[in-house]
């Protein structure tokens, strides 16, 4: 890079600065309204009622061997000779026909439990909000600004002044 130019940043960069705080007296200060949406979510936890049915135990036979035995005992009852032999054949197989129906009814059992369901919805939030379009005047010229906030008829600036 050239010397001379590396010198006049140096001056530049190094020029004295000098700043101050004064008042500038305000022209006009203009509201403007605006419509600013904050969407959010709203959560919630519901519980919801759940039927369901356990399963089957694994098959049991002593339904079915107990009516045998219950149902051939009866049937021995009934008739002489070989008709009680036949009687306590068919009792015994009525019987264990019946055993095994009545353990296969109580195969499941139906319970009903309450469940966390958790349900979410948007809620549209809206604010309103001001600002100032200002305009005002220091030393002769006219400047505008957008403050929040109406600064009344004076208004505090900060000016700076450096060398050009």
């Amino acid at each position: 890079m050239n010397k001379g130019l590396l010198l006049l940043i140096a001056l530049l960069v190094s020029a004295p600065v000098h700043a101050f705080e004064a008042v500038a007296t305000v022209v006009s200060a203009v509201p403007t309204n605006e419509t600013v949406s904050q969407p959010s979510q709203r959560c919630w936890t519901e519980y919801q009622q759940q039927t369901y049915q356990s399963p089957p135990p694994e098959r049991n036979l002593g339904g079915g061997i107990l009516g045998g035995i219950v149902g051939g005992l009866l049937g021995s009852l009934m008739g002489e000779g070989n008709g009680k032999v036949a009687a306590a054949a068919a009792g015994a197989g009525l019987g264990a026909i019946a055993g095994d129906r009545v353990s296969a009814r109580n195969s499941g059992d139906t319970y009903t439990r309450s469940v966390p369901v958790q349900r979410c919805e948007q809620i549209s939030n809206s604010e309103t909000r001001t600002s100032y379009t200002v305009t005002y005047e220091y030393d002769g010229q006219r400047f505008m600004t957008r403050l929040p906030y109406n600064p009344g008829s004076q208004l505090r600036v900060n000016v700076s002044v450096t060398p050009k």
